[in-house]
């Protein structure tokens, strides 16, 4: 998580909402995102749809089975949709999103008893350091 928050702070220092992501596979990071929406005019690229495309580029194949995501923002439904997507196989996130989550916060996209594909959810490792960075970047921008 340690290495999702510093790219957190990254597209913080860049203007950008706080949220950073890392790819992993047998503990190894193979792949860093982190918000890039205002600098690419793209609103799709979320951190963790950063990484992902980040870490398919890595292994040459949009299937990230036995990866592991952590993220330091509970994911949107985009994201969460990208997840069930890519056969992510561990979604590890801090924050809880309320206005936007959908792994059970507003939405429950993530494990929907009617989609085929499982992710294990682990939620709330160092959420209030998260919480706080979020809280603090958008007090600034007020």
């Amino acid at each position: 998580m340690q290495a999702a928050i510093a790219e957190a702070h990254a597209a913080s220092a860049d203007g950008e909402v706080p949220v950073g992501a890392v790819v992993l596979l047998d503990g190894e990071i193979i792949a860093r995102g982190n918000n890039r929406v205002i600098r690419d005019s793209d609103p799709t690229a979320h951190a963790e749809i950063v990484a992902m495309r980040a870490a398919a580029q890595h292994l040459r194949n949009y299937r990230l089975s036995g990866c592991t995501l952590v993220v330091t923002l509970e994911p949107c439904s985009m994201c969460a949709g990208a997840i069930l997507h890519a056969r992510v196989a561990r979604l590890i996130y801090a924050a809880a999103d309320p206005k936007a989550g959908a792994c059970g916060s507003v939405l429950e996209v993530m494990n929907h008893p009617k989609l085929n594909h499982r992710v294990e959810v682990t939620a709330g490792l160092l959420a209030e350091d998260c919480s706080t960075m979020l809280q603090q970047f958008f007090r600034a921008r007020r």
